[in-house]
């Protein structure tokens, strides 16, 4: 592990070039197949806060794995994130290979159980990712995930579910982690009644009462989610409303699911394309992000870090 330096701080201010290496295999015992890991790093600098990266799903069979959101992971790495990116079971990539597998199709409790595989073995990763060894600050890592990589990581961040297949509680809350992004997460489940509702019956039962590390919470006003739920785009604001301080909610003008275009460039399946939306959701989250793990910086909303005109063109902040 190493400690905050100038150069560190530097590369979170200035953007500086990327490299990015994949995959790295980790052998998890039970899992069906090999843990894979992008590891997307700024060239420069040492003390590098982490961040991991939980995809979504959605129709591609490519973005939902370690190659996705690089509009998101090229952006926070050139700014002095070392970012992960792991390939859940749930993505298409692997269906082939996973189908008759415990926890099939959407593996809710694998998707996390992930995350903390990694920070068991950051020591490795960082010795596997050529000219990364001795870089990384182990003890500065955030999550970040959209959609259901949103739910997979409010459950890092201390939110709690009932297993709908024994009915206990279950908690995956990771200490390991300072802080949380979530980009259009599944909100409450007293409101389910889309198509989804019955597939997905764990989402029925999500506590965000107990998500108490502090956790930036991302929404689009026109992310109407029908196969979840009729509530409409408050829905995604949930993991704010109901859980408690410090959480602070981006709501994004004009923004649908894909907030713009998050999950690759040019993605067909984007249904809001607007790159103006997405570059400043990337300076605004790793703003959040830097402020959280990085001691002796401006709030994450102030001006030295998100001037007013370019919030107020995109989106508001609340803040408790």
């Amino acid at each position: 592990m190493s400690t905050s330096t100038t150069a560190g701080a530097d590369a979170l201010r200035t953007p500086v070039p990327v490299l990015s290496f994949s995959p790295v295999l980790l052998s998890v015992p039970g899992r069906p197949v090999d843990l894979q890991v992008r590891v997307s790093a700024p060239a420069a600098g040492t003390g590098l806060p982490v961040i991991l990266f939980s995809h979504g799903g959605g129709p591609s069979n490519n973005l939902s794995s370690l190659n996705g959101y690089a509009p998101l992971v090229n952006y926070w790495a050139a700014r002095g994130f070392v970012v992960i990116q792991p390939t859940h079971l749930t993505s298409r990539t692997l269906s082939h290979l996973v189908a008759d597998a415990p926890g099939a199709p959407f593996f809710w409790r694998s998707r996390s159980e992930d995350m903390s595989h990694i920070l068991d073995r950051l020591d490795v990763i960082e010795k596997a990712v050529p000219g990364l060894s001795g870089r990384m600050d182990h003890a500065k890592v955030a999550v970040a995930g959209h959609s259901f990589g949103g739910f997979t990581s409010s459950l890092l961040l201390g939110a709690r579910v009932t297993d709908p297949d024994d009915g206990q509680e279950v908690n995956l809350f990771e200490s390991r982690i300072r802080a949380g992004v979530l980009l259009a997460a599944p909100g409450r489940g007293d409101v389910l009644n889309g198509p989804m509702a019955d597939a997905l019956p764990v989402f029925r039962t999500i506590n965000f009462s107990t998500m108490t590390t502090p956790a930036l919470v991302v929404a689009g006003d026109k992310d109407d989610s029908r196969h979840f739920t009729d509530m409409g785009p408050d829905w995604h604001a949930d993991p704010y409303t109901l859980a408690p301080g410090p959480k602070s909610l981006l709501t994004l003008f004009g923004a649908e699911h894909g907030l713009g275009g998050i999950a690759g460039y040019d993605a067909a399946e984007t249904t809001d394309e607007n790159p103006a939306r997405v570059a400043a959701l990337a300076k605004l989250t790793a703003a959040y992000l830097r402020a959280q793990l990085q001691s002796g910086v401006c709030p994450w909303q102030a001006e030295c870090e998100a001037p007013a005109s370019d919030l107020d063109a995109v989106g508001r902040v609340e803040s408790k």
